[in-house]
């Protein structure tokens, strides 16, 4: 995974953000020694650190016992976050056409460190499909967004944390067998998973540019393996190359 170099004199502010980090959907709450573990801390700088974002409302605590959680403040910046972001809102309308013609849930996602998140999503007509995912981060290697992300951006593999984890028996865990499908996603312009993820579900996705050329994140469309045949993955990748297209600023 590729670090960033942090500025010089901000070492305080960077362990309690990643403490932040370390709170996700299958680590709700952390007791202070979970936290020390994880962060590499020891208790006492961790509780410092842990007592500072919860006087300002970044980390609540379960009075039954004591465990730290994501406060509301931290709830208040995300639903801030949503509102205010350009991508998501001149994405939208794109999901709407996207979720309609297809039929299928249509996604916005951009990356988080090995993870993509999914910043929105419109779902589709159908009975049966995928929904209600907002905030949602999953493993890139196992998603079509994220294997699109790591095809088109210089430094996307430098992303992939290790070990690549196995979710299905399908997931691809070997990073020379996922480097090997990258030539063909450049190819072809839209990378796809089957099964890769869940059993039953497949997807579709094209990156999205910025106005300079750099990979912002990625459109998809997800769905039931029974409905998106390869033929049909062939025909959303098209439409999704063509809605990122048209998702480009051009200045």
């Amino acid at each position: 995974m590729h670090d960033k170099a942090p500025p010089q004199g901000a070492q305080a502010a960077l362990r309690a953000i990643r403490l932040l980090k370390l709170f996700t959907a299958e680590r709700p709450e952390l007791q202070l020694a979970e936290v020390s573990a994880l962060a590499g801390l020891n208790k006492t700088t961790a509780h410092r650190l842990l007592q500072a974002l919860h006087s300002e409302s970044l980390l609540d605590r379960n009075p039954a016992d004591g465990a730290y959680r994501l406060g509301t403040a931290m709830m208040a910046l995300g639903v801030q976050a949503l509102a205010s972001n350009d991508l998501r809102l001149r994405a939208r309308p794109l999901l709407r056409r996207l979720a309609e013609d297809s039929g299928e849930t249509a996604t916005l996602e951009v990356p988080i460190d090995d993870t993509m998140l999914i910043l929105d999503e419109v779902s589709g007509s159908r009975f049966l499909g995928a929904a209600g995912n907002v905030g949602t981060r999953w493993p890139m290697h196992a998603t079509s967004t994220g294997k699109a992300l790591i095809a088109f951006d210089e430094r996307g593999v430098e992303r992939l944390g290790s070990p690549l984890n196995s979710l299905t028996s399908r997931t691809i865990t070997r990073r020379r067998q996922l480097e090997e499908q990258l030539g063909e996603i450049r190819r072809r312009g839209f990378a796809e998973t089957v099964d890769e993820l869940e059993d039953g579900f497949s997807g579709v996705a094209a990156v999205v540019r910025g106005g300079t050329g750099d990979v912002l994140g990625a459109l998809s469309i997800c769905g039931p393996t029974q409905r998106l045949s390869e033929s049909r993955r062939a025909r959303l990748g098209a439409k999704l190359c063509s809605a990122a297209e048209r998702l480009q600023p051009r200045y």
